[in-house]
């Protein structure tokens, strides 16, 4: 078996594929630096350097194939963080040159193309979910900051729907668990890496003056709508997991 290593990046996964095309490899597994784990002492390692272009002759030639909202599938296949989303992925591209004329990813007699849907249904459904309970809270530099955790990294998938929502106002959305984020600054819409995690107790400290007043307004309205004789935990459980309820300024 050859082990293709590379770092990580959406580029650097399609450089990998492509070269599985160029040396035409058969037996072949395609996993990340950071998830590297060398088992078998037997395998090849092939270390993969990412090249953009090689990266985009991948998904030019698949966008000829299965079309841009195809390639935006595979996108989602790769935010999901699934174990098996590399070799997802590189059976999608292999199937895809094989039957050049067909909608491969309709295919769902094919365990690879199932799973595929299945998880492109849960990133949409995390992303669908992000955009309607992400909390901004004003800081004291007129930013106004949302913090998230979603399952997936849904973080590209979501940056559109927010820069064209809130165009006047600066604002920051900072994934906790990948300690990464976007910038908005009334000009450009950008992702940043802190260097550490965002410590949270200070986070606090920098609320504007007003935004424990616009709290508590909030929760007061919450308080005084909730109509008790109409209560159904039940179904809103549905429209609002639990796990969500720590972005809900009107659940503290």
């Amino acid at each position: 078996m050859t082990t293709l290593v590379y770092d990580g990046s959406f580029d650097g996964l399609y450089t990998a594929v492509f070269e599985v095309f160029e040396y035409r490899y058969q037996d072949i597994e395609i996993v990340s630096r950071e998830n590297f784990c060398q088992e078998n002492i037997f395998a090849d390692i092939h270390e993969v350097i990412t090249q953009q272009e090689k990266s985009e002759r991948v998904l030019n030639k698949l966008e000829q194939n299965i079309g841009k909202h195809g390639i935006h599938e595979l996108l989602k296949v790769y935010l999901s963080e699934d174990p098996e989303a590399e070799q997802l992925i590189l059976s999608a591209v292999r199937q895809s040159v094989q039957f050049p004329g067909e909608n491969i990813l309709q295919n769902y007699a094919d365990s690879h193309i199932l799973k595929i849907s299945k998880i492109c249904k849960s990133v949409s459904r995390e992303r669908h979910r992000m955009t309607a309970f992400v909390r901004f809270e004003k800081m004291q530099d007129e930013v106004f900051f949302a913090k998230i955790d979603p399952d997936f990294n849904v973080l590209p998938l979501i940056r559109k729907h927010f820069k064209d929502r809130y165009q006047d106002q600066k604002w920051m959305i900072y994934d906790l668990r990948r300690n990464y984020g976007l910038l908005y600054d009334l000009e450009t819409c950008d992702f940043f890496y802190p260097d550490e995690k965002i410590d949270l107790k200070k986070y606090e400290q920098k609320f504007h003056d007003q935004e424990k007043n616009y709290q508590t307004l909030w929760q007061r309205y919450f308080t005084r709508t909730n109509i008790v004789e109409r209560k159904n935990i039940k179904l809103h459980l549905q429209h609002v997991p639990r796990r969500y309820w720590k972005y809900l300024t009107e659940k503290w």
